[in-house]
C-alpha cells in the first residue's frame, strides 16, 4: 500500500480528514479518541465546556487485545561494517505495544532472542510516542532506556525523540488536574491524558528517572541527510531556526514546569498532516532549508490516514488496514512511519536510506 514519490491516494478521503485539526483542548479523535483501556473513563465533570469528542473525523476502529507476533529466534544480526558508522535504522509509533517492538527488532537483527541489542554499531532511532493506547508503555521506555546502554557498549547508539504523547504523559504526572489556558474554556492534561488513550498501569509504574529520560528527548536531529521528527507540523519552527535552538528551546520549556507552557507545546506538536494535501512539499521545504536534509521522516499520523484509506465518513469500512512498509510522499521529500499499530496495522522498523 505504501506509494512511491509524487503519488496520491486512489482511494477518495472523507471530506473531515483535510479539516483534522487540533482543537483548543486537544483530543485526537477516531480511534485515538478513546482509550484502549476499557476502565479509563473520563468523568464528566473532567471534560471541558463546551467540549464535545467527535468521531465524524475520522473512524473509530477497535484494536482488541494486543497482537501476539511470532518470531524466529534463529533471526541473527546482520553484519555490520567494520570503520565507520552501522546502519541507520528508524523506528516508528509504538504506543505501549511491546511484544509488537521486541519482534520487530528481532526481525531486523537488532536484539537477539533474550531481548539484548546484538547489532554492533548500528544506529537506531525512535521517533517518539511510547505510550498511551497499548497496553505497556512503561516497558517500552524501559526497553529504550536498555538498549541505549547496551548499543552504545557495542559501538553503536540507540536514541530517541520527543513525541507529544511523552509531553502528554509528562503533563498529566506533573500537572494532573491543574487547569490551563487551552483558548476555549477549562483544560487538564489529566483529561487529556485520558481522551487521548492514557493508560493507569502506565501511570501507576512511572517513575521520576522515566521522567527524567524524557524530558531531556530532543525534538529533532539530522542524520545522513534525514531530518528526524515525531509530527509531521511545521510548529518545530515556532521554535528555533537551528536543530540545536529547537531541541534547547523545547528542553528550557519542560524544565520551566510552567502548566500553560507545556501545554501549549503540547498542542502544537499535536498538529499533523501539514506534508499530505496542495502545498504539502513546500511546507517540507520549509522545514528542510531552515534546519538542513534532504528528507524528512517523520511518524505520528498513522500511514493508513495519509493515504485515505481507512473506513468511510459513515462508519461502515471498519476492515484492518494493511501496512506493508514507510509511505513516502510530499513529492518524495516526506517519509511517514507511523504504520498504524494501534489500530491493527503494523510496527515499522525501517532501515534508511530507502532504495527509492
Amino acid at each position: 500500500m505504501t506509494q512511491g514519490a509524487g503519488q496520491g491516494p486512489e482511494t477518495e478521503r472523507t471530506a473531515t480528514l483535510p479539516d483534522f485539526r487540533v482543537p483548543a483542548y486537544v483530543h485526537e479523535t477516531g480511534p485515538y479518541g478513546h482509550s484502549t483501556h476499557p476502565g479509563d473513563v473520563v468523568p464528566a465533570h473532567e471534560v471541558p465546556e463546551g467540549y464535545t469528542p467527535t468521531e465524524r473525523d475520522l473512524p473509530v476502529i477497535n484494536r482488541g487485545d494486543t497482537l501476539q507476533v511470532s518470531v524466529d529466534p534463529a533471526v541473527v544480526a546482520q553484519p555490520q561494517p567494520v570503520d565507520g558508522p552501522g546502519a541507520l535504522y528508524v523506528v516508528g509509533d509504538v504506543h505501549g505495544y511491546l511484544d509488537e517492538l521486541v519482534a520487530a527488532l528481532r526481525e531486523k537483527g537488532l536484539i537477539d532472542s533474550a531481548g539484548n541489542w546484538c547489532a554492533g554499531t548500528a544506529r537506531l532511532w525512535f521517533l517518539g510516542d511510547f505510550t498511551d493506547r497499548g497496553p505497556d508503555g512503561i516497558g517500552v521506555i524501559d526497553l529504550v532506556m536498555r538498549l541505549s546502554a547496551e548499543a552504545a557498549a557495542a559501538g553503536g547508539y540507540c536514541k530517541a525523540l520527543m513525541g507529544n504523547h511523552e509531553l502528554l504523559l509528562i503533563g498529566a504526572k506533573r500537572f494532573g488536574d491543574t487547569p490551563v489556558n487551552s483558548g476555549a474554556g477549562t483544560a487538564t492534561f489529566q483529561a487529556a491524558w485520558l481522551l487521548n488513550g492514557g493508560q493507569k498501569t502506565d501511570m501507576d509504574r512511572l517513575q521520576d528517572h522515566h521522567l527524567q529520560w524524557m524530558a531531556r528527548l530532543d525534538a529533532m536531529e539530522s542524520v545522513d541527510g534525514h531530518l528526524l521528527v515525531h509530527s509531521d507540523t511545521t510548529a518545530y519552527l515556532d521554535y528555533g531556526d537551528s536543530i540545536e535552538a529547537v531541541n534547547d528551546t523545547v528542553r528550557e520549556t519542560i524544565t520551566r514546569n510552567d502548566a500553560d507552557e507545556v501545554w501549549d507545546l503540547f498542542r502544537k506538536f499535536t498538529k499533523r498532516f501539514s506534508f499530505r494535501d496542495e502545498g504539502g512539499a513546500d511546507a517540507v521545504r520549509s522545514l528542510l532549508d531552515t534546519y538542513g536534509g534532504t528528507r524528512i521522516v517523520h511518524g505520528h499520523s498513522p500511514i493508513p490516514y495519509l493515504l485515505g484509506e481507512v473506513g468511510s465518513e459513515d462508519g461502515e469500512d471498519n476492515s484492518p488496514p494493511v501496512v506493508e512498509g514507510p509511505h513516502v510522499y510530499a513529492e518524495g521529500l516526506a517519509i511517514a512511519m507511523d504504520g498504524g499499530v494501534t489500530m491493527a496495522g503494523k510496527l515499522l522498523v525501517q532501515e534508511l536510506p530507502l532504495d527509492i
